[in-house]
């Protein structure tokens, strides 16, 4: 009975999706103290949502939520910051640094861009992650980083 009064309180909470509410969502689900929580943020997503990142592709809001989860568990602290973010349509894109600490190493700040497609039903059905996990997190290693760098322009660049 008290998880259908929460779940009833969602929705009549539940905002229509705009930028500015994209932009206080994704600030508060890093938080400052403590473990990072997705709660506030997991309504606004479709049950059929498409992940996507460097690392896995995700369909369904359960497989997401463990996901979430799961980053939650590794980590021992977690915070974002939203440098520029931009609605056209029904696209959303952000731009943002996350200062992630895992718990047996040092900080690492990753650069990174998410694009949010919103359906129909006012919930996001896609979200594509874009960034450099090895590369942001090898920089922060001394040494190393510049190594990564000099292989990579070497390589690639």
């Amino acid at each position: 009975m008290e998880n259908n009064i929460s779940t009833e309180q969602n929705i009549l909470d539940k905002k229509t999706i705009t930028l500015e509410l994209i932009k206080e969502l994704w600030s508060k689900t890093y938080n400052t103290e403590g473990k990072p929580d997705w709660s506030h943020i997991l309504p606004y997503y479709d049950a059929d949502v498409y992940f996507w990142d460097s690392i896995q592709k995700i369909h369904g809001l359960e497989e997401f939520t463990k996901m979430t989860e799961r980053l939650t568990k590794r980590s021992k602290d977690l915070k974002m910051n939203v440098v520029n973010a931009s609605m056209t349509g029904n696209i959303i894109f952000i731009e943002w640094e996350m200062t992630l600490s895992f718990k047996k190493y040092p900080s690492s700040l990753l650069y990174g861009a998410s694009r949010l497609i919103i359906n129909k039903e006012d919930k996001i059905s896609e979200q594509r992650d874009y960034y450099d996990l090895w590369g942001d997190i090898f920089d922060n290693i001394p040494k190393f980083g510049k190594a990564y760098r000099r292989f990579m322009k070497r390589k690639f660049g």
